[in-house]
């Protein structure tokens, strides 16, 4: 039986997806589980998995090109086996379409149009065309039966700026003189961060709370698995590696640190899977290394770099960056003492982790200087209380000094 390959909804609000390139050529054999194309999303190039076994054909889009998500690009077919005449997007890709040929991004994403002559605009694209300015009659959608989308409303302003259309501008009260600013439109990570952190912000109450710890046992750990790890895997270790395998151990102790809000409801988790904030041309790529709660620190280590490399390269996979339950961002290689972070949604806090530097501090009554580190917690206070975050804080600080009996 023919299988159909459809563009991918990689991310929650994603509305359409760019195609890269195919890693199979039309006519040849694929195997589930191989490697089949590479697609664009807001956040990177991933590579994207063949969905079954066959034969590759009628594929229907070129390098370049913008597809909605759930849309058919091609099949996968058995020797000899015709492909199938009936090309819409199946059920399961379309998710929550509203008519049979619909994207499928996110629920409501385009409005069902009862008749041929009414405007189809997602959400989104209505909110931008409202920021802006834009006259949305003036736009050519390029989503099913015309439907405008948000890149439909940013390829407009792309198009004005260049033509020197007012439109471009943003509207500025008492605007000084011409030509005293220059706006830029943001890349498409640019935008993702600013609407997620906006919303996070916006939905989420957020507390912090800040502690010191004393990292000369953390200093002596690293240097301890640093050769070792070196010389058997070929990766240094970092100290963002050692808090994250302290740091998911910790977790376990504390669930609502490491759950979701979910509709008015708590979801715990049974396992850690480590978000990493990695900073990339645009902005930040939380990268997820899956059950950090049980991982060896020299996986950890091999996983980050590797997670990092590709962010970097824009060649991340999607399980790259899927179901993270607690985010570490670690600032210290910026020299960065202490900041706070916001909470990336769905999940219910957030480490913030500064430099390590030398600090006098009071020691048994003494004046001593010690390597200090601080940390800082931002938690939803829907899902956790101060208190809970206190008690995670006392025992991760805890945990830091005595990392070997953690990490063995």
């Amino acid at each position: 039986m023919a299988i159909s390959v459809v563009m991918p909804a990689l991310e929650m609000a994603q509305e359409t997806g760019k195609f890269v390139a195919w890693r199979k050529q039309e006519g040849e054999k694929v195997a589930k589980g191989e490697i089949l194309m590479e697609v664009e999303t807001d956040k990177a190039v991933m590579e994207i998995e063949s969905p079954g076994d066959g034969i590759l054909a009628a594929v229907s889009v070129s390098v370049g090109e913008v597809v909605p998500v759930g849309k058919i690009i091609a099949w996968l077919v058995a020797p000899g086996e015709a492909v199938p005449q009936d090309l819409a997007p199946t059920a399961s890709a379309r998710r929550m379409s509203t008519e049979p040929t619909q994207s499928a991004a996110v629920a409501g994403s385009a409005e069902p149009a009862p008749d041929a002559g009414r405007l189809r605009i997602a959400p989104k694209a209505r909110r931008l065309a409202s920021e802006y300015g834009v006259d949305v009659s003036k736009v050519r959608g390029t989503g099913p039966q015309g439907a405008i989308h948000a890149a439909d409303i940013m390829a407009y302003l792309e198009a004005a700026k260049s033509s020197s259309s007012p439109v471009a501008a943003l509207p500025v009260a008492d605007s000084p003189a011409a030509g005293t600013c220059e706006l830029e439109t943001p890349s498409a990570i640019g935008r993702i961060m600013a609407e997620r952190t906006a919303a996070s912000w916006t939905t989420a109450p957020h507390i912090f709370l800040t502690r010191e710890i004393d990292a000369t046992l953390l200093n002596a750990a690293r240097q301890k698995h640093v050769p070792l790890i070196e010389r058997e895997r070929g990766v240094r270790p970092t100290h963002t590696d050692i808090l994250v395998a302290i740091t998911a151990r910790v977790l376990l102790k504390h669930p609502r640190l490491n759950a979701s809000w979910d509709s008015g409801k708590i979801r715990y988790h049974n396992h850690v899977n480590m978000s990493i904030a990695v900073a990339v041309e645009d902005g930040v790529v939380a990268t997820v290394i899956p059950n950090a709660h049980i991982a060896k620190l020299a996986d950890i280590a091999v996983q980050r770099k590797e997670l990092c490399e590709r962010a970097r390269t824009g060649r991340l996979r999607p399980s790259d960056i899927a179901n993270g339950t607690f985010t570490i961002s670690n600032a210290g290689m910026y020299n960065i003492d202490h900041f706070t972070a916001i909470v990336s949604l769905p999940q219910s806090a957030i480490l913030a982790v500064g430099r390590i530097a030398d600090r006098v501090v009071p020691v048994c009554g003494m004046i001593a200087i010690r390597p200090m580190l601080t940390v800082t917690v931002s938690v939803d206070h829907r899902v956790s209380s101060g208190s809970h975050a206190a008690l995670f804080l006392n025992d991760l600080a805890e945990a830091l000094q005595s990392p070997d009996t953690w990490l063995d």
